[in-house]
């Protein structure tokens, strides 16, 4: 396996948003496999795949080997077991609404070598080979560090909209996919036992900063609000004065395109001749969320 800095995971973005439950040491484990695949290729279920313990500290940083051994051990007990649920799974056939499939068709633990050598099921193949639109890609190190088994999932929601800089996540939508609908039905209980943690965490280990809001409707709050950016990229003025966007304008270029310009907020080439700069990111926001309710 490469060094843990060059590694890329890729998946389809109908795994992103699947419904499955796994522990960390498997979310490790199935990432270090999926971060070998060579997304543009074809991948078969006849491919192994191995991963070692001590790669896995290493990945993670584990002060003791003796515990990724132990983790690695029970992954190779459970991960066989494991399966996930994908939500319109065939554009092809939109009869079929769910699709369940196991992550692995077979794995080994070799207890002297402490590794594991794992096959792909035929059912997820398709999620994480021979991708070519639709999927989210990152680096392994972002997410390696992390703790709970929610930082994972929620960070993979959130580099999805990279582009975008911010996601409004249904709560119940959330739970299912997260498979916590029967363990946190009181909301404090989600936000302190998935959200809340699973934020920390990304500020403090990922490459991303995070914040959140929510959003109600009536007097039930039914989302999260999530803002969020790339810690490395300079703070961006989201207010200039007249006087700066007429100085700042190029021959023919809108006020909202000098504005997306400046700021970074990506409207220059979405903005209509004569719109305002707020008039096309309202527009723009709208578009996204007809475009989220049609997936």
């Amino acid at each position: 396996m490469e060094k843990p800095a060059h590694l890329t995971v890729v998946k389809s973005n109908k795994v992103v948003e699947a419904s499955y439950l796994l522990s960390l040491s498997e979310q490790r484990v199935l990432l270090a496999c999926i971060a070998q695949i060579d997304s543009t290729a074809e991948l078969t279920e006849q491919y192994q795949f191995e991963v070692s313990a001590t790669q896995i500290a290493d990945l993670a940083g584990l002060d003791s080997v003796a515990n990724a051994y132990r983790d690695l051990k029970k992954s190779a007990d459970k991960l066989y077991e494991r399966s996930v649920i994908i939500n319109d799974p065939d554009p092809e056939n939109p009869q079929v609404t769910e699709r369940k499939t196991r992550w692995i068709s077979s794995i080994d633990y070799i207890p002297g070598e402490g590794k594991l050598v794992l096959n792909f099921s035929a059912g997820i193949i398709p999620y994480l080979s021979r991708l070519s639109k639709e999927f989210t890609q990152y680096k392994l190190r972002h997410v390696a560090r992390f703790e709970s088994i929610y930082s994972i999932r929620l960070y993979e929601l959130l580099v999805q909209w990279s582009s975008v800089g911010e996601r409004e996540i249904e709560v119940e939508w959330l739970k299912k996919q997260f498979q916590v609908e029967n363990k946190y039905k009181r909301l404090s209980d989600l936000k302190r036992r998935v959200i809340d943690p699973a934020v920390v965490e990304i500020n403090k280990h990922s490459n991303l900063w995070v914040k959140y809001g929510q959003r109600k409707s009536g007097r039930t709050v039914t989302h999260f609000q999530f803002q969020f950016g790339l810690k490395d990229q300079p703070k961006l003025r989201k207010h200039l004065s007249e006087e700066e966007i007429k100085q700042a304008a190029k021959p023919g270029e809108t006020r909202a395109a000098v504005i997306a310009r400046l700021t970074g907020t990506k409207v220059d080439d979405f903005a209509k001749p004569g719109e305002t700069f707020d008039q096309a990111l309202v527009r723009k926001r709208a578009l996204q969320d007809v475009k989220k309710k049609l997936r």
